[in-house]
């Protein structure tokens, strides 16, 4: 049980596909108690009843569209209220316009481009900055990267350049946050087969070549990816901050 007794908020859950779920359900495993986050009265119901699946009742289900400053502020009073503190923040948003995910990167729109960075990006930094106030010793933030951020994914276009963007606030927060004993660190997942990754072009392409590519000659599991995000989260991960982890199957380190 390496989480008993931690207080971890897990911002967003979209639907049971999604990695942010799989994370939720190992963290719940190890006995943490969650705060379980939604964008919008869309996506309540469904946050709703998968939350009946998780062993331990959920400390709050929270809206939280990170769009709007005045939600995250609301989130901290939320967090403040029903958990006093938290030791833990788990980032899962990500966001980019499904035309720039199936046009060439050249022809991203400003606007577009963005909305990419604020939602994947930036929003990190304010959840990071509005949640403060109530971490404990020894927090541990972390979020969702691809290796796209690195290499040229075709079709991944700017959510690439957002995750990129995202991998470089993980090492700044992280300086920022260190005096205060908050670890910020980021897990480089390989292709899932949630509903998000399928909004990108040619996307079975990518598992495909994943399986071939890879030393473990398999695509990742989301429940590794949750069972990392766990461990992450634990006193056992204690003097890690700023790092990418890879869980991807040994895919990063081919170069042919």
């Amino acid at each position: 049980m390496l989480l008993e007794d931690k207080r971890i908020a897990i911002f967003n859950i979209a639907n049971k596909r999604s990695i942010a779920w799989a994370i939720a359900r190992s963290m719940d495993a190890q006995g943490a108690k969650l705060i379980l986050g939604y964008q919008n009265e869309r996506t309540k119901a469904s946050v709703e009843e998968l939350a009946k699946e998780l062993s331990h009742q959920p400390l709050a289900i929270l809206p939280c569209d990170v769009v709007f400053p005045e939600q995250i502020e609301q989130v901290q009073e939320s967090v403040r209220k029903v958990a006093g503190t938290i030791h833990g923040l788990v980032h899962c948003l990500a966001f980019a316009p499904k035309e720039t995910l199936q046009n060439p990167y050249l022809f991203t729109e400003r606007d577009d481009f963005l909305t990419a960075l604020e939602i994947s990006t930036y929003s990190l930094v304010a959840l990071a900055r509005g949640l403060t106030p109530v971490f404990s010793n020894q927090a541990s933030i972390m979020t969702l990267t691809y290796y796209g951020s690195e290499k040229v994914m075709p079709n991944y276009n700017v959510m690439g350049v957002a995750k990129a963007a995202l991998e470089a606030s993980v090492r700044y927060l992280a300086y920022d946050l260190g005096p205060a004993g908050v670890r910020v660190n980021a897990i480089s997942a390989g292709p899932i087969n949630t509903v998000a990754a399928r909004g990108v072009a040619g996307f079975l392409d990518i598992l495909e070549v994943h399986e071939q590519k890879a030393p473990l000659k398999r695509t990742v599991d989301s429940k590794e990816v949750g069972d990392t995000a766990a461990f992450l989260a634990s006193d056992m991960a204690s003097g890690i901050t700023g790092e990418v982890i890879y869980v991807d199957t040994g895919y990063n380190i081919m170069g042919f």
